[in-house]
């Protein structure tokens, strides 16, 4: 069977929710601005019986920055086996479903001591068991196999000055060339064609074209644009992490085995992982196979529309060795199980069954958008952290163990007082019904 959807319009960009949980769509003094916060986090949040939702709590809010970008894209068409379609849910899901409130203190705005010292919240269906991370070992069997994303995050934020002295701050999306990049900008005047961004170090970049609240640039320097963000750009923190990026922050925010430059986000459930608990599960029989996601700025983008029908997904590229694939199949073939180290690693994975209904190797783009209902063909269990409310991610992981399984697993690790989002704790999620 063919999917080919021809042309859509993929939100690519941040959006925030307001007090309400809803998306706001009304223009800020900054418009441009759709990937960082300036406001605290923590008074963005309701204080408790403010409100109520699903989830018995009061709904995160988080820093609006007002209208989300568009851009056009022109897909390509994905053979895909029908077997290889979501299964129709029990129930149909809304946007609502997926709201829950969370007190600001849970937001980890810093990492654990040491990155294995994370808790760890093993949902089984309704059993739900509180671990550290460096138990992990013991939770696997000789001959599983974990499977890593390892994309490499870039100093993807840029700050610079327009000639009349207006501040500009740039968000990575895509280099295009050596010299040429797509990223996102912010101002209080956004640049036209043809205007001049001056940079550090006397550089200087050519707006080349615009589509939506994406800007088309050109970098005059005497190094290329990847070697140029690398020295003068910025760790690109998530915007609900509400301080100025530290020392620490360049080595945290990166996985250990990190190699392949192109994310603008970490994949966060491997920021777990140290050498020595990789020693400890090659020492235990586990088998490690390894994929490249690059993770894109839209990874921070709510869903906006109730019907979640509605949705599109932004687009991210991925590339599957063969050696993975082979890894994978071993495992399969000898009873063992495939662990997904990140919703990163679940959805390339998942993206690559071809028509055949096999996993196969190479490089691709996914926009694959996962929600109850969809029937996992790849991977056996997932490792992953705590995600917004609202988002793709909960959607994911709820399809993958089981809504009502994802919302006890969040209030207790609310009530027991678990660390959220990116430098939070994770969970090891099994296959729910």
């Amino acid at each position: 069977m063919v999917d080919c959807r021809g042309e859509y319009f993929a939100a690519s960009t941040p959006q925030y929710l307001d007090g309400a949980g809803r998306g706001n769509r009304t223009p800020t003094l900054l418009p441009e601005l759709d990937f960082e916060s300036s406001a605290s986090t923590n008074s963005a949040i309701p204080a408790e019986g403010s409100g109520s939702s699903a989830w018995g709590v009061t709904p995160l809010a988080l820093p609006t920055h007002g209208e989300v970008g568009i851009i056009g894209q022109k897909l390509r068409c994905f053979k895909r086996s029908v077997s290889s379609l979501p299964d129709m849910p029990d129930r149909t899901y809304h946007l609502s479903d997926f709201d829950f409130g969370l007190p600001p203190e849970l937001i980890a705005l810093r990492p654990a001591h040491a990155r294995s010292s994370s808790r760890l919240l093993h949902v089984d269906g309704t059993k739900l068991e509180d671990l550290q991370f460096d138990t992990l070992p013991e939770l696997l069997n000789a001959g599983d196999v974990l499977v890593f994303n390892d994309t490499k995050v870039v100093n993807s934020r840029l700050f610079g000055h327009k000639p009349s002295g207006g501040r500009v701050e740039l968000m990575l999306e895509r280099v295009v060339a050596p010299d040429e990049a797509w990223m996102q900008l912010r101002a209080s005047h956004p640049p036209k064609v043809g205007a001049h961004i001056d940079l550090p170090d006397g550089a200087t970049a050519t707006v080349l074209a615009r589509d939506g609240r994406f800007f088309h640039l050109r970098l005059a320097a005497d190094m290329a644009f990847e070697a140029y963000l690398d020295r003068y750009g910025e760790v690109p923190l998530p915007p609900y992490i509400a301080r100025p990026v530290d020392a620490t922050d360049s080595e945290r925010y990166q996985t250990v085995y990190a190699r392949n430059p192109g994310a603008v986000a970490a994949p966060t459930a491997g920021l777990h992982f140290d050498l020595p608990l990789l020693t400890r599960l090659e020492a235990h029989g586990i088998e490690f196979a390894y994929l490249t996601l690059h993770v894109g700025a839209g990874t921070f983008q709510p869903v906006d529309a109730e019907d979640l029908a509605q949705h599109r997904m932004h687009r991210e590229r991925f590339s599957v060795p063969e050696a993975t694939v082979a890894a994978i199949e071993r495992a399969r073939s000898a009873g063992h199980k495939v662990i997904a180290v990140g919703t990163t690693s679940l959805r390339a994975l998942e993206s690559s069954v071809g028509a055949d209904g096999k996993l196969a190797s190479g490089h691709a783009e996914t926009a694959l958008f996962i929600t109850p209902g969809y029937r996992f063909r790849v991977v056996d269990r997932l490792l992953t952290n705590f995600h917004l409310p609202r988002s793709t991610l909960l959607m994911l992981v709820s399809a993958f163990a089981g809504y009502e399984a994802i919302q006890a697993a969040y209030a207790h690790a609310i009530r027991e007082r678990y660390r959220f989002f990116s430098y939070g704790d994770a969970m090891l999620l099994e296959p729910g019904g």
